[in-house]
């Protein structure tokens, strides 16, 4: 295909040896210095598709010790960039480009939130090649001048669709002016909405689009992924997909919800049923969310619960099954979230659970899919069709065996410390909202009952029960206050109360004042 062969050497180290039909028709374009506009399925290897040009792109000292480039051209700024919608996807991409481009020794750094600064600052300072990064902390680190994006060669965007959905455009095209005119750009897209199309004639020069799927299949679901649609009640739904996950054949699976106190719940369940599960949503840390995608691609878990966050582009090998247990918002995330299995030309399992309520929803995806699950089957973890289509085994209950726990768990996969901002750092990496501390005696002043502090209630001036003292700060202790008269000791005759009542009432703004002053019109 013209990429270098230390790069070819390096695939091949992975066992990549044949391309994709959506890299076998850009490679040739997009070496050629041509922009590309790139449309395929997810699962299709779009990555390599615009990560071989950029990296034969990147000039490093290797190219000069080989000869087939000058010391002139060694720039100590970033030469390419690629924008991505997410962390996960950033992360993902990163560690390709990294896999390509080992042997020439090129420096990819990922760069985006929930991370802290200092180290992205510190590793742009040293020089890398290529930046990896999400459109808020690119925007930041080169608004600080600690990014320099001026000789930049060439602009990847990617998932420019998923940036539209997340309203990230406007940041890209904020980006986009920051680096040279001359250059290349390569858009890749699953999808081609609109506003996607008008960046690209804005930003791009005379750009080859590439479409890698048959004109009358655009939006269909990838061929070998087997579909299940299920009407199913919400409180069995952590019944049934505990026995859909004891399935014959089951592997890595990934669970979609799509609320975050739903993913958690899930993922808590599943945990205390035996079951060696992590959870990816927003309400974790960016550490959590790290260290549950790093166990479930070393296997040290095989549920994964996510919103759709990591819907997009999340690329691990091995996931044969895909439940979706609450029905996707629209049929872009049911392809999306469908699309995480059957990658790479493997197969798949899809389940989607469909609460009464939702039916009407999941019509409209039935019909914008053109799905024959219009009327799902009403469902249950005792359905004998449930264990039939799944390959269930007829005898399993709602609990994993101990003798089938034999993955090391989330607490095997160690919590990175990234210098998290933004909150204290809880239980399972949740962040949790920084608290002032308040003085003890505001503390004191705020435990009242109907205004008056709590602990005057159960003694009065004199330690007759029920009456409050006149002027009391809290804690016990009777301080004096300007303008009143303090007690004159134990013998000193009790004042009625509708005295005590009056003396209260006299204040100006909060200040106590004298009888006389009050009379006056004047405050010392």
């Amino acid at each position: 295909m013209g990429i270098l062969p230390e790069t070819a050497e390096a695939l091949e180290a992975v066992g990549i040896t044949r391309p994709f039909p959506i890299q076998e028709m850009t490679l040739p374009v997009a070496l050629a210095g041509s922009d590309v506009i790139g449309q395929a399925k997810t699962g299709t290897g779009k990555t390599l598709g615009f990560g071989l040009p950029l990296l034969e792109r990147v000039t490093v000292p290797a190219d000069v010790e080989a000869g087939r480039a000058t010391p002139e051209q060694l720039p100590d700024a970033p030469q390419a960039l690629v924008v991505v919608p997410t962390r996960e996807l950033c992360q993902q991409v990163t560690n390709d480009l990294l896999t390509a481009g080992k042997a020439r020794n090129v420096r990819v750094l990922a760069i985006y939130g929930g991370r802290a600064y200092e180290p992205q600052v510190e590793a742009l300072r040293k020089g890398v090649d290529v930046v990896v990064g999400t459109p808020g902390r690119l925007l930041d680190l080169a608004g600080q001048k600690k990014l320099r994006l001026s000789a930049v060669r060439a602009l990847v965007l990617d998932e420019a669709d998923e940036m539209l959905d997340l309203g990230f455009l406007p940041d890209v095209e904020k980006i986009i002016q920051m680096v040279p005119a001359r250059r290349q750009t390569m858009l890749f897209s699953a999808t081609m909405p609109g506003q996607v199309i008008s960046l690209a004639r804005r930003y791009m020069t005379r750009p080859t689009h590439i479409r890698a799927t048959a004109p009358d299949d655009e939006g269909a679901t990838v061929a070998n992924v087997t579909q299940h649609v299920f009407r199913a009640h919400s409180l069995d739904k952590p019944e049934l997909v505990t026995r859909v996950l004891q399935a014959e054949g089951r592997g890595l699976t990934m669970i979609f919800c799509r609320t975050k106190r739903t993913a958690a719940d899930v993922a808590e369940q599943l945990a205390r049923r035996g079951f060696a599960s992590g959870a990816v949503h927003g309400d974790l840390g960016q550490g959590a969310r790290e260290q549950a995608l790093r166990a479930f691609r070393n296997g040290k878990v095989d549920v994964l619960v996510c919103t759709d966050v990591a819907a997009r582009g999340i690329d691990v090998e091995g996931v044969t099954h895909v439940i979706n247990y609450q029905t996707p918002d629209d049929e872009k995330t049911y392809l999306h979230r469908v699309g995480r299995t059957a990658r790479a030309g493997a197969s798949g399992i899809a389940i989607t659970l469909v609460d009464w309520d939702d039916i009407p929803r999941w019509q409209l995806i039935n019909k914008a899919l053109e799905l024959p699950f219009h009327e799902p089957e009403e469902t249950y973890s005792t359905s004998p069709h449930l264990y039939e289509l799944l390959g269930i085994p007829q005898d399993t209950t709602g609990v994993l065996p101990r003798a089938d726990r034999t993955r090391a768990g989330l607490d095997a996969e160690e919590l990175e410390d990234l210098g998290e901002t933004g909150g204290r750092r809880g239980r399972a990496g949740t962040k949790q909202p920084a608290e002032t501390p308040r003085p003890r005696r505001e503390r004191q002043r705020r435990r009242t009952r109907g205004g008056v502090p709590a602990a005057e209630h159960g003694r009065g001036e004199s330690g007759t029960a029920g009456e409050p003292k006149a002027a009391n700060t809290g804690g016990g202790a009777t301080e004096p206050v300007e303008g009143v008269s303090p007690p004159a000791g134990d013998g000193a005759p009790e004042r009625s109360k509708a005295t005590r009542s009056r003396t209260r009432r006299r204040t100006r703004n909060g200040v106590a004042v004298s009888a006389r002053d009050a009379s006056s019109g004047s405050a010392e």
